[in-house]
């Protein structure tokens, strides 16, 4: 019985870490887009300014260039990080379905014992009423 609560307890940690490990990503992926919008609406101003948006003349604003660059990067990481999402939204979902395995196999060994108590104590009653009706006789 020990052993399988502290089974329960070691599942639960490791939904609960997996659960902080979806919600970080998920924050890591929202950071970098927002950061590659703000970038976007940098690279936008600095064309505006200078009137130039064609990124193959020779005049172009050296900051846009620079901020395309870390913008794609970031773009690129939010897309490797949403891959890493995936694999941890499973990891998320079996490490649910083991909790709630061994969570219905605990349920049911309480069921079980329930039942055994019960049939237990109708037992001594029985043998309490038997032997207060042969005590009367």
């Amino acid at each position: 019985m020990k052993s399988r609560e502290t089974l329960i307890r070691l599942k639960r940690f490791q939904v609960d870490e997996k659960r902080r490990q979806v919600t970080q990503i998920e924050t890591m992926i929202a950071e970098f887009e927002r950061m590659a919008a703000e970038l976007d609406r940098e690279i936008r101003q600095e064309e505006q300014k200078a009137g130039i948006t064609d990124t193959a003349h020779f005049a172009y604003p050296t900051y846009a260039r620079a901020a395309m660059v870390r913008r794609d990067n970031l773009l690129n990481s939010a897309g490797d990080l949403k891959a890493k999402l995936d694999a941890a939204k499973a990891a998320l979902a079996e490490a649910f379905e083991e909790l709630k395995k061994v969570e219905i196999l605990e349920d049911r060994e309480k069921a079980s014992e329930r039942a055994v108590e019960a049939q237990r104590e109708q037992a001594e009653m029985d043998r309490i009423g038997l032997t207060r009706g042969h005590n009367r006789a």
